[in-house]
């Protein structure tokens, strides 16, 4: 039985993190209505020339920097030719001839051991602009065109999902930490081309290649390329299909692939040097100014965590997985200087109410200060933890000065030993079976007992003065 290898390389566009787009100044943020962010040079209209984002370059050079790549000395921009209407000018401006950077390298981690997976190039680029259908008719939204964007271009070192999937992952982490890109794939910041192709093990001949256009979800990617792979092994085993050199979409719901178009070569695009545009040198003074103001990268926080601060692995790595997490720990411990306690607000806490809001990781928007004065609260004891799980979700949700909302709805902890041993008396004194049992030996009831004598105090009473009490009461 013949014995199949599957071959990947990957085309990553990301979505660089300037102010303005790439050849105009048009806001490149994400939003807006239809056609709200466009002037005559990012729609196309004649005699508009295109001056490049001195920005885009550096965030170019900062990819170029996080991924080991040999960064070109002087960089050219050429004009890829096609039509489709939501690229208004019948050509995208790329690079080709003299890309930013070119031959860099990114380790991963999977499963089977440590990885090096090798870059071709990386090119800065704009976006094009978004169709959207309806019944009738297709609506143009220029809103994206000449958004600035690096394309990332793997060689085909790809053998498994798991692997293309670690790729991206750390590929996210690189540029995100370092500033180049938010990578957030639910808003097409961050999107992946997939080329595969299927041969015999052994063989070095590539097979014919489909490319899985535009996807944004990592459990569509590897559910994308279990299946393509799949058809093309059905293919050269059965004879079901002639398998072409094609562009395919992914259909998340159907689980299934369909073609789109015969996939170009390079010269159908009759690529030629964009004249408009000067080179750009790039000088070895940019490159280590631009090295010198990279923030520290994910990997070596994660050492700094569990290493000099003490933290625990499993929440560091959550922390050190998303830059937006990464960013509130930062700013929070800055201004609450208690690196254990504000991991742990963060990791159990935040994420759990961030998750009953629907909010993933990146989504979640928090005044750091403000939660920093929430934990203080805590830690001085003004308000016990249930407290201030609550006036958390107020925190994040409704932008709550914590100080002022415990002091204006008298939630401060009830520190006076009388009340609170008269609040015990009292629940004594109506659980009297309960009291019975646990002098009886069943010592669980403790919690019930505790849970009433918290409640007549409206929660507001530190729990472990509570507890001593209560056991010092439940022995006469």
């Amino acid at each position: 039985m013949r014995r199949y290898e599957v071959v990947m390389g990957l085309e990553v566009h990301a979505e660089l993190a300037t102010e303005t787009k790439l050849f105009c100044s048009c806001p490149a943020k994400f939003g807006g209505g239809p056609n709200e962010h466009v002037c005559p040079a990012c729609s196309g209209a004649p005699g508009m020339p295109a001056v490049a984002n001195r920005r885009a370059v550096e965030l170019g050079i900062a990819a170029a920097i996080v991924t080991n790549s040999e960064i070109t000395p002087v960089m050219t921009f050429d004009k890829k030719n096609y039509f489709y209407p939501d690229l208004p000018t019948g050509y995208q401006i790329t690079q080709i001839t003299a890309p930013i950077c070119r031959n860099g390298r990114v380790e991963i981690e999977t499963g089977a051991g440590a990885k090096t997976i090798t870059l071709k190039q990386i090119h800065i680029e704009e976006d094009a602009g978004k169709l959207i259908h309806d019944a009738r008719s297709t609506l143009v939204d220029f809103n994206r065109t000449s958004v600035p964007l690096v394309e990332i271009v793997s060689n085909a070192d790809f053998r498994t999902a798991a692997e293309v999937v670690a790729y991206l992952e750390k590929l996210r982490s690189l540029l995100s930490f370092a500033g180049v890109s938010d990578c957030k794939m639910q808003e097409g910041s961050m999107r992946c081309d997939v080329n595969l192709s299927v041969r015999e093990v052994g063989s070095h001949a590539l097979g014919v290649r489909a490319e899985i256009k535009n996807m944004n979800s990592l459990k569509a990617i590897a559910a994308a390329i279990e299946y393509e792979a799949q058809r093309h092994i059905d293919a050269l085993e059965t004879g079901s299909e002639t398998l072409i050199q094609e562009t395919r979409r992914w259909d998340d719901d159907l689980g299934e692939t369909f073609p789109m178009r015969e996939k170009e070569n390079a010269n159908d695009y009759r690529y030629f040097p964009n004249p408009e545009i000067m080179p750009i040198r790039i000088g070895e003074d940019w490159i280590e100014r631009v090295r010198n103001s990279l923030p520290e990268p994910a990997h070596e926080k994660y050492a700094r965590m569990v290493g000099p601060l003490g933290l625990p692995e499993a929440d560091s790595r959550i922390i050190t997985g998303s830059k937006n997490l990464s960013d509130i720990f930062d700013t929070t411990t800055a201004a609450f200087n208690n690196p254990k306690e504000v991991v742990h607000w963060i990791v159990v806490e935040l994420l759990a109410v961030a998750k009953g809001d629907n909010k993933g990781e990146d989504d979640i928007a928090i005044d750091s200060g403000k939660f920093a004065k929430l934990l203080e609260l805590v830690e001085e004891k003004v308000i016990n933890r249930n407290v201030g799980k609550k006036l958390l979700k107020l925190v994040l949700t409704e932008g709550i000065d914590p100080e002022d909302y415990v002091r204006k709805n008298n939630l401060g902890l009830v520190n006076d030993t009388g009340a609170i041993d008269e609040a015990i008396r009292t629940v004594l004194s109506q659980q009297k079976k309960s009291v019975e049992e646990y002098r009886g030996g069943n010592e669980k009831v403790i919690g019930f007992l505790m849970g009433q004598v918290m409640r007549s105090l409206g929660g507001k009473a530190d729990p472990k003065v509570v507890g001593e009490r209560l056991s010092s009461a439940l022995q006469f």
